[in-house]
């Protein structure tokens, strides 16, 4: 690496900490990052009044953060956070802690901090290597609705902040995907799908248990089902032909039944969501019918005969992979080369799917790299990140704007 390009670090931290900070006060949950959005335009706009920040709306209250220095690749990241926000009731239902979360904070070279794993760290690093890079090279895109979700979520619907950009803007022919994960570079990442596993019998009353098909409702037999889902993501992960950089991942991430404020009352109706990724090309509804059947199966030698099985799939996005020779990928294996003194190790099983997917569905060639986050010892809500890291990310990601060709 250039000397001049090694002493930009000195001037990134500042700005670095200070896109951090800003992030770190407004809340940005998924479909509801326009404030977000707005208020990082503004002071952005302030800090670098050279560039034209634009909010891009979707949706009743989505946001993006856009950015362009003319043609040339698309440097992207996104602006929501994988949780809601420190003091969101869905939040507990997956942390078990209803306590405060802290607001950022650095202790030598770590940062430490709500969301920065998903995506703050390297948002902030894309977003800093871009107001730096000069003008006519390349676009920023701070997406909203970046992490994976169903459908619908609270009302908001599924547009997200990628697609909205994709329909009013020309796509570039390459993009750099600013996204913490493995500590090397990822042109091929795989898919993912949700399942739903509904099992339904009849409701009854908790002082009747016989009342209720199974006797006791189904809730009490949850195990029966579960059992057979631990054997079938045994099979599922074995079938892994490792393709490429990808593999295969599954995980129950959802088990729902009855009421919570009236549990004297059996529901008649088990709920379980899964999350699978595949980096081959499986095609996820012959794989829900093959998971049903086994269940229907499993189910009728058990309380659960007389109940009804099935299984919903909700697609994500398809495996997808840039050349390995594609002139992104090129340029950004010397960028890292220079920037860490060796070449980027070699991957096989990555499990981590995200919109670089989408951005290769419509035929942009991309390259995913960024920090490796890691949670906070303190409070594993928080993440932890190197300061030092974020740095090494942002001359990368300032190099590739103003190399690749447009």
């Amino acid at each position: 690496m250039a000397s001049g390009l090694r002493r930009l670090g000195t001037f990134l931290r500042q700005p670095l900490l200070d896109v951090l900070r800003l992030l770190d006060t407004v809340p940005a949950p998924r479909g509801r990052e326009r404030t977000a959005a707005h208020r990082l335009r503004d002071w952005c706009a302030e800090r670098w009044p050279d560039i034209d920040w634009q909010v891009l709306e979707h949706g009743p209250e989505g946001g993006s953060l856009f950015a362009a220095h003319g043609a040339g690749p698309l440097l992207y990241s996104h602006l929501d956070t994988s949780l809601d926000d420190g003091a969101a009731t869905v939040n507990q239902l997956v942390t078990g802690n209803a306590a405060p979360i802290g607001p950022l904070a650095l202790d030598g070279d770590t940062v430490t901090g709500f969301g920065l794993g998903v995506a703050r760290g390297p948002a902030a690093a894309a977003l800093v290597a871009f107001a730096e890079s000069g003008r006519g090279q390349g676009q920023l895109l701070l997406a909203g609705s970046g992490t994976h979700r169903r459908g619908t979520a609270g009302g908001i619907t599924a547009v997200t902040g990628l697609e909205a950009y994709a329909g009013t803007h020309p796509l570039p022919r390459s993009a750099i995907v600013a996204k913490c994960g493995p500590p090397t570079l990822l042109w091929h990442e795989p898919g993912a799908f949700y399942l739903t596993v509904e099992v339904t019998g009849r409701s009854g009353a908790a002082m009747l248990a016989e009342s209720a098909t199974p006797p006791g409702g189904v809730l009490a037999h949850a195990g029966v089902v579960l059992d057979e889902l631990a054997r079938w993501r045994e099979t599922y992960l074995a079938a892994d032909p490792r393709q490429g950089q990808t593999g295969r991942a599954c995980g129950i991430g959802a088990i729902s039944g009855g009421w919570p404020d009236k549990p004297d009352l059996l529901p008649a109706r088990l709920r379980i969501g899964l999350y699978v990724v595949a980096g081959d090309p499986v095609q996820p509804a012959p794989l829900a019918a093959e998971l049903a059947g086994r269940l229907r199966a499993r189910c009728a030698r058990s309380a659960l005969r007389d109940c009804a099985v099935d299984v919903a799939v909700e697609p994500v996005a398809a495996a997808a992979a840039t050349p390995s020779d594609a002139p992104v990928v090129t340029a950004a294996r010397v960028a890292w080369s220079d920037e860490f003194g060796a070449p980027p190790p070699s991957i096989t099983g990555w499990t981590g799917s995200t919109d670089g997917v989408e951005l290769r569905a419509r035929g942009v060639d991309t390259v995913r790299l960024g920090p490796q986050a890691r949670p906070a010892a303190s409070d594993p809500r928080r993440d932890a990140l190197s300061l030092a890291q974020l740095e090494a990310y942002g001359r990368i990601y300032r190099r590739l704007l103003s190399e690749l060709p447009a």
